[in-house]
């Protein structure tokens, strides 16, 4: 895995982290969130489909008319983070 795969990787788990700590995420959304930091830190996969799996997700979870637009734009932050880490 090079270097710049993991500061990437690194770098979303980090917002994400941010993201399941807020006070302001609603619950339901920490708990999804919270399971992809899990599948992301795995090591059952490659780093690539980690991630696209992530991003599978996190697009899924932005479509939803219930969440807060500042949890929205922190997960396309992530999103962009996660486009960038290649095999």
């Amino acid at each position: 895995m090079s270097n710049n795969n993991q500061e990437s990787l690194e770098s979303a788990i980090q917002t994400l982290n941010q993201l399941a700590t807020s006070h302001s995420t609603p619950k339901n959304f920490k708990k999804i969130i919270a399971d992809l930091i899990t599948e992301l830190k795995s090591d059952e996969y490659s780093i690539s489909v980690r991630a696209a799996n992530t991003i599978s997700s996190l697009d899924d979870i932005t479509q939803d008319a219930n969440i807060p637009s500042f949890v929205r734009t922190s997960l396309w932050q992530a999103v962009s983070v996660l486009e960038s880490i290649r095999e």
